[in-house]
């Protein structure tokens, strides 16, 4: 790993579970949900959660009676994630910029904005370039990820936050390019800096980046699968399939 890679310390930290300690179960719940009905898979599908976190929307595709894998960088996520596994739902430590040998899916789902957190943009393409490897013929992507027009829009520059007796200051801002978050921990008069760091990836981008793979079937603007419309949905979702 290089040490430009600033999500491979704060994703496994306990501060980052923390600071996103609220996000919404039901939502994501939800949009499994409605996404599975728009998918109409066979029973028993291979799925890949790609950057599973603690694996929360990995447990929500299982309920539906798939085999689902789940990977993630962070061990710790993992070693949360497992509270869930069973007979159909596994996971695992992985780069998602690497093939998984021996592994081939249905679909797989990359999700809650799990993409774009490279240095170097090529990355972005060595990742499409693995996820093609792993689908079966016909296989699906579906990419999740913020609106990055209106995120940039509505940046909010700065925030504080309490939170388990944890001190968060996150300062927010946007080079052109990346969106910023520098978030200074207090631990009990500790002092901690993290940062992340996204490229802010518009739908050319994504129909740029997916073209040499995939062709682009539907694009949605919110977990209730709503059409997309870049000035004011809140998600970017994105569902490809491989080329023949």
């Amino acid at each position: 790993m290089s040490k430009k890679d600033w999500f491979v310390d704060w994703f496994d930290t306990s501060y980052y579970h923390v600071l996103y300690q609220n996000r919404d179960d039901q939502e994501a719940e939800r949009f499994i949900q409605n996404i599975l009905t728009h998918l109409d898979l066979p029973e028993n599908a291979r799925l890949l959660d790609l950057a599973c976190g603690k694996g929360r929307h990995a447990k929500f595709l299982s309920e539906f009676n798939h085999h689902v894998m789940g990977v993630d960088l962070s061990p710790n996520s993992i070693q949360c994630a497992n509270e869930f596994a069973h007979e159909k739902l596994r996971f695992q430590t992985h780069d998602m910029r690497e093939v998984l040998e021996n592994e081939q899916f249905d679909v797989i789902f990359n999700l809650f904005t799990s993409f774009g957190y490279f240095d170097d943009e090529s990355e972005n393409k060595r990742m499409c370039d693995s996820i093609a490897q792993m689908l079966v013929p016909g296989g699906r992507l579906l990419i999740d990820f913020m609106n990055a027009k209106k995120v940039v829009q509505h940046l909010v520059p700065s925030e504080e936050k309490m939170l388990e007796g944890l001190s968060f200051d996150i300062k927010r801002s946007y080079d052109g390019k990346h969106i910023f978050k520098h978030i200074q921990v207090n631990d009990n008069g500790h002092v901690s800096q993290y940062m992340e760091r996204v490229q802010a990836l518009f739908l050319a981008d994504f129909l740029a980046l997916l073209e040499s793979n995939f062709k682009i079937i539907d694009t949605f603007g919110s977990y209730d699968l709503t059409a997309f419309d870049e000035e004011t949905s809140d998600r970017l979702i994105l569902l490809a399939q491989i080329k023949e």
